[in-house]
């Protein structure tokens, strides 16, 4: 019989991995002085170019010496860093924020890993950090699901060190990768410097998982607000006009603070909504990285 992550797998090659499969790939195809796949334009010679790649035609028409340049496909290592923290226990069940990050991970890992790219993953829950090494293969993505599923983003008293998970990655990236972070970026620590050290060496995405109860007050009456990180409570009246002013002003404050912090780490940041249909959001990512990239 499946076990729960198989299941999840093949429902999600069959809706999500299918229709993405190449695109992926397309928007990660670097530069390469060499005998590339595509042939992307001419540049002049330089001394220590390779006198092979020289387009004798264009250097005869132009008296000068051209070279021609191609793209190729470069085999990536990836590291997803997943944040299996309390805050990401919101949302709906079947729909909240951690089932969203699990799927998300499944669908990289199998679109990375179909191109030959090796995927890793780092995990945090309850203060403790996890690491998958890199792997390729289809049982490779259904351990970094078994992974997850071992972690319940139980609401406990630790808070989220997203810092803590990043330098993690920095220091298990030997080389240049691409290293994506999954969270809701609710937590503490000082995530903006670790992203910049690490936007340094390796190229860095951050998909930031969002539910609606991060963004709005329900109208409910007399509420127990819970702090999803440290579990302290409060009763509040869910309709007092100051209160849902408040809300709404820390709420701006703390995208605009996001905002800031993501760009001044030179990281793009892309928004994935629980409610959303997930291959629609991964379209749309994969076109801005594209555009980014050009």
């Amino acid at each position: 019989m499946a076990t729960a992550p198989e299941k999840l797998l093949l429902r999600l090659e069959w809706k999500v991995v299918r229709r993405l499969d190449g695109r992926l790939q397309g928007a990660h195809r670097t530069t390469y002085r060499g005998s590339g796949i595509d042939f992307t334009g001419l540049r002049p010679y330089t001394e220590g170019d390779d006198a092979r790649h020289i387009d004798w035609n264009v250097t005869a028409r132009l008296d000068e010496p051209h070279l021609r340049v191609f793209t190729e496909d470069r085999e990536l290592t990836v590291w997803l860093v997943l944040d299996r923290s309390a805050s990401m226990g919101a949302g709906r069940p079947g729909r909240g924020k951690h089932d969203v990050l699990a799927e998300l991970a499944l669908v990289l890992t199998r679109l990375f890993g179909r191109g030959g790219n090796r995927v890793g993953a780092v995990l945090f829950d309850t203060g403790m950090l996890r690491v998958v090494p890199p792997g390729t293969s289809r049982r490779h993505a259904l351990r970094i699901a078994a992974e997850l599923q071992r972690t319940s983003g139980t609401r406990g008293g630790s808070t989220t060190d997203l810092a803590e998970m990043i330098d993690a990655a920095g220091r298990l990236a030997r080389r240049r990768a691409l290293v994506v972070v999954l969270s809701d970026f609710i937590g503490e620590g000082d995530w903006e410097r670790s992203l910049r050290r690490l936007a340094r060496r390796h190229e860095v995405v951050a998909l930031r998982i969002v539910d609606t109860a991060d963004d709005v007050l329900p109208e409910a009456g007399l509420i127990v607000v819970e702090d999803a990180e440290t579990g302290e409570q409060l009763v509040v009246d869910s309709a007092a006009p100051l209160l849902t002013g408040r809300f709404r002003a820390a709420v701006d404050e703390r995208d605009a603070r996001l905002t800031a912090g993501m760009r001044r780490a030179g990281v793009p940041v892309h928004r994935i909504d629980t409610d959303r249909d997930l291959g629609e959001a991964l379209v749309e990512v994969v076109a801005k990285t594209g555009k980014r990239a050009t």
